[in-house]
């Protein structure tokens, strides 16, 4: 009779581990960045730059748009990608640090569609630091 009920319970115990996610790697903020902004994009002109530490998205706006965010809306575009041959300006970023605990460091400029496609992606990060 014991196996009856041992089996139930271990299944029980097995199932509701199955939704249980795991906690990412780093300091479990929402975001802690640098967000670098060139505007003349040479380096010549004056950049600005701000640190943005959320570790709630009820922190601020811009929290809550860096919590919307994934690592991976920060890759680089598809290098193989057909993008329109538009230029959107002469502004380069930068954002370094980690999001959801995941290490980031990404580059930015608006010299084609899919890099200004990016780049409106992260527009509000981009202008907290303007």
């Amino acid at each position: 009779m014991a196996p009856r009920i041992v089996l139930p319970f271990l299944a029980a115990l097995l199932v509701a581990g199955c939704g249980a996610s795991e906690e990412p790697a780093g300091s479990g903020e929402v975001a802690q960045l640098v967000v670098r902004v060139d505007p003349d994009g040479s380096g010549s002109g004056r950049a600005t730059e701000t640190r943005l530490r959320c570790s709630s998205a009820r922190e601020s706006a811009v929290c809550a748009e860096a919590a919307g965010l994934e690592a991976a809306d920060l890759a680089k575009a598809d290098p193989d990608a057909a993008c329109t041959d538009l230029f959107g300006g002469p502004e380069t970023a930068r954002i370094v640090g980690e999001l959801h605990g995941r290490p980031v460091d990404a580059r930015f400029a608006r010299n084609n569609g899919c890099e200004i496609a990016r780049w409106e992606k992260v527009a509000p990060l981009l202008k907290a630091a303007g």
